[in-house]
């Protein structure tokens, strides 16, 4: 069984130009077409990604390039954009020897020594420290331990993508990011809520003090967030704003050497514990800058255990409430009131200079989470795929062992492909990060990557049968948490029409 390039291309031709007939302003006339290509063409860049690398096991990639694209190319007939896969020389069904061999196959592959060494030095530590309280923290919605942050902070796993003259670990190579995905992927196998995701906040902070700090920022932020003396929280969603970050109404109201924060904002994880919060709030008054007018501040506070804290900041107050969640616990997700907390005028990352800045950096903190949210996935799906494995290979049913029954070998065979085809993709995403198409590219493998992973977290939990159901199994918990991956750093619906669709199809028109 073998996908011959021109294959991959055929399809993805198609489905591009399906999106070009669209256009940047049809898009939203039809809104499901564009979001069910957009996913055809992330699918599609996945696909790309585990077939062009060559550490990929050849049975592998054959296996997952034909499963896909045969789903890709289902999909576009559905959708009308094709009569019937006749069109189309698409490679035959991979066959039941196939996924035998293919249900069996590892889903991790060598980086290199040092970055290999990473992922077992981190992958130890999920193992030994996190994995052994993951369930309590789940059930009783406890807070992160503090051992696991300081744990982590002895890693260094909050300087992974902070420069070495700023007390963190990045060289300026693409093994810094890396190193971000393969720490994050092993965490996140032990716990998305209190492994993986605890490293996304000063990432995120620190990427966007890099982007546009001032050098008096950098050197008192970065080498804090990278020891962990700081734990940062990001504050830029609104109730009544989410993905259009523009419209935020949250205010920053300057005095000669003041901001004053007033408004609310929500979905803010980790803001108890934080002891620096990433503020998005409108400096300029003017409504119609939009996103221009926008600036990034940084609010120190003290951190608070539990579910609530009340504050009293530059004399106002800062009061905090945790969202009650369905999965994703341990970190909390708050829902914080500003109500005239005051900080010094310096505090706008990048100063003066700074001001209506803060959307562009924000954004740049933002692209990278997406990337890292792809490493979260894959970890989760690593995660959900052992049990899967380990329950059917001592489950009996009907007097044979689950593992025999070939859906189950159906089953298992998929999940691996999608582990191996989202982990390739994030790996080629950080080689070309920094090109003009790597924004795009994170998009894509997130958007593709986190609604699998829920595919991926369904099935192994199906595979255990009721036993799935029951919270004493670490699978239950992977199903609810993938939940979340869809929703947070881009929801897939405005990640789908407004960056990938709209970049498709503004490639293609220009290229008719």
């Amino acid at each position: 069984m073998h996908v011959a390039p021109e294959q991959l291309d055929d399809v993805e031709r198609i489905a591009r130009a399906a999106l070009a007939r669209l256009g940047t302003e049809g898009i939203d006339d039809d809104q499901e077409l564009a979001w069910r290509l957009a996913h055809v063409v992330s699918a599609l860049g996945a696909v790309r990604a585990l077939v062009d690398d060559p550490a990929v096991p050849q049975a592998l990639a054959s296996y997952g390039a034909a499963l896909f694209l045969r789903e890709a190319a289902s999909e576009l007939v559905a959708l009308g954009v094709i009569d019937d896969l006749g069109a189309l020389p698409l490679p035959p069904r991979p066959s039941e020897a196939a996924a035998a061999e293919v249900a069996e196959a590892p889903t991790t592959w060598s980086l290199g020594a040092d970055l290999d060494l990473a992922r077992d030095t981190f992958g130890r530590f999920a193992r030994d420290e996190i994995a052994p309280v993951a369930d309590e923290v789940h059930r009783r919605n406890l807070d992160v331990p503090e051992r696991i942050i300081e744990g982590l902070a002895g890693l260094g796993a909050f300087g992974l993508s902070i420069p070495e003259r700023y007390g963190g670990s990045a060289t300026g190579s693409v093994d810094d990011t890396l190193a971000m995905l393969v720490a994050t992927e092993a965490l996140s196998q032990a716990s998305l809520g209190i492994g993986g995701s605890l490293i996304t906040r000063p990432e995120i902070i620190a990427r966007a003090i890099l982007a546009g700090g001032t050098e008096e920022q950098r050197v008192r932020y970065l080498p804090a967030l990278a020891s962990g003396e700081l734990m940062g929280a990001v504050a830029v969603t609104e109730p009544d704003y989410g993905s259009d970050v523009a419209s935020i109404t949250t205010q920053a109201i300057l005095g000669p050497d003041t901001a004053t924060v007033r408004g609310t904002k929500t979905w803010c994880t980790f803001a108890g514990r934080a002891n620096l919060l990433a503020v998005l709030a409108r400096t300029e008054p003017d409504p119609s800058l939009r996103h221009r007018g926008l600036s990034l501040l940084l609010v120190p506070k003290d951190p608070v255990p539990g579910h609530s804290f009340d504050l009293e900041i530059g004399g106002g107050r800062l009061t905090g409430r945790a969202i009650d969640t369905l999965g994703y616990r341990g970190m909390h997700s708050y829902e914080v009131a500003f109500d005239d907390v005051s900080v010094a005028r310096e505090q706008i990352v990048g100063g003066e200079e700074g001001r209506g800045r803060g959307f562009y950096l924000q954004m740049a903190g933002f692209e990278n989470g997406r990337l890292q949210t792809v490493a979260r996935a894959v970890g989760l799906m690593d995660a959900a795929l052992a049990q899967a494995r380990a329950y059917v290979a001592n489950r009996r049913v009907f007097g044979r062992s689950l593992a025999d029954y070939t859906l189950t070998r159906r089953k298992l065979a998929r999940m691996v492909a999608t582990v191996a085809a989202a982990r390739a993709a994030a790996y080629r995403t950080a080689r070309h990060l920094e090109t003009p198409e790597g924004s795009l590219a994170a998009s894509m493998a997130k958007a593709w990557s986190c609604r699998q992973a829920e595919l991926v977290t369904r099935e192994a939990q199906q595979l255990h049968g009721g036993m799935g159901y029951a919270e004493e199994y670490p699978v239950s918990r992977y199903f609810v948490d993938a939940r979340v991956l869809s929703i947070f750093e881009g929801a897939d619906e405005t990640l789908s029409l407004r960056v990938i669709a709209r970049a498709v199809a503004s490639s293609s028109e220009t290229t008719r």
